[in-house]
């Protein structure tokens, strides 16, 4: 990735919000469909309010990479996002699509990172699959990245045959995964991981948790990884793992007949507590087809519980933690960085670009076009 020096921002810092929408309006009006805003779901509501698309990463990804106009992609959400969309929208044959001319990414906030895909480097995965190697037969072990990873993890599971997963098909690729081997790896999140396999029957006595910085075997015996059918990262989402069992036993007695939803992310304990579960965009369709008067709290960033109890008034939403708990690394893009972006775009001196190296983004394609057939 390539970062600009922020010399240009401090000054955006003093505009009022009005005068930001509105210059952000005029770079918008200048570039029309060349330019598309993309915001996640966890982004604050003025941030959200600018967005041509929203949505969870990978969608958000795919539709400005299947956009024919879209040279410009703005992407109010954190690096591993960006990355994807780099990858998605320059492939060969969108690149061959347009004679060539890369569509250019922008991050608004180089430090938008996320906690859960920095516990997982590419130093340490590679240092791990070795020593795995020095006890089971890797060629039977298939490595499975969660989307939430940078892209040198993505080319590593391509590499290696592997398969990139979304909270909603990660059955689907585990279950590709056991087609093929008989032992997976999953990372960077071990909650993840552990729900997905536990609907599959797998038990916690086959799922050992490795420690990169344990000295030997990430923290475990050789008979426990030959036991093993799931390797889990020990990784977690700071956001997720917030939500305690706890948590839940209180929000049953204050509101008697309240549902419990949360995200896949969160601890076992929580998981199994709950009424329902799923990503990002199967809890935001839950609600919208639920009936008015229906009772939720929900297990997941705060940026997106508060609006969805805004936009459904007829319900009653709670968020699941008693702790206010949101994604800070997705909270730092605001409207003076996205217009300070923008306006340097325009300008043609760009900053905050985001562009993966050909050989990364090959090898993380392959993976991600695994992702796809088994969705």
């Amino acid at each position: 990735m390539i970062q600009k020096p922020q010399f240009g921002l401090p000054p955006y810092k003093s505009l009022e919000n009005d005068e930001l929408v509105a210059r952000i309006q005029t770079v918008r009006d200048q570039w029309g469909p060349q330019l598309m805003i993309l915001g996640h779901h966890y982004q604050q509501d003025e941030v959200i309010a600018q967005a041509d698309l929203r949505g969870d990463s990978y969608l958000l990804s795919q539709l400005a990479a299947d956009s024919s106009d879209c040279r410009h992609i703005a992407f109010c959400g954190v690096h591993f996002m960006a990355e994807t969309a780099d990858i998605l929208a320059n492939r060969p044959e969108k690149l061959a699509e347009r004679g060539g001319k890369r569509v250019q990414v922008y991050l608004p906030d180089m430090a938008a990172g996320c906690s859960m895909a920095d516990m997982a480097g590419i130093a340490q995965i590679e240092d791990a699959w070795e020593q795995l190697g020095e006890v089971v037969d890797t060629q039977d072990v298939t490595p499975v990245t969660y989307i939430n990873s940078a892209a040198s993890l993505k080319a590593f599971v391509g590499r290696h045959g592997g398969i990139v997963c979304t909270s909603s098909n990660a059955r689907a690729a585990l279950e590709w995964s056991f087609r093929r081997t008989r032992r997976v790896m999953f990372f960077p999140d071990q909650h993840l991981g552990r729900n997905t396999s536990l609907g599959l029957n797998i038990t916690e006595a086959e799922m050992p948790v490795w420690d990169p910085h344990a000295d030997e075997l990430g923290g475990n015996t050789e008979e426990e990884l030959l036991a093993s059918k799931v390797i889990l990262w020990k990784g977690h989402c700071s956001v997720h793992q917030m939500f305690k069992a706890e948590h839940v036993a209180m929000f049953r007695d204050k509101y008697p007949g309240i549902r419990v939803l949360v995200h896949p992310e969160c601890p076992q304990e929580v998981f199994q507590l709950a009424d329902a579960s799923g990503s990002t965009g199967h809890i935001i369709k839950t609600v919208e087809g639920a009936p008015a008067g229906s009772k939720w709290v929900i297990g997941t960033e705060l940026h997106l519980v508060n609006r969805l109890k805004d936009e459904h008034p007829e319900q009653e939403i709670y968020f699941l933690s008693p702790v206010v708990c949101m994604c800070a690394t997705m909270y730092r893009i605001d409207l003076a960085h996205l217009c300070w972006t923008l306006e340097n775009m325009a300008a043609g001196t760009p900053v905050n670009t985001i562009e993966v190296d050909e050989e990364t983004a090959q090898w993380s394609l392959v993976a991600l076009q695994r992702m796809l057939e088994v969705k």
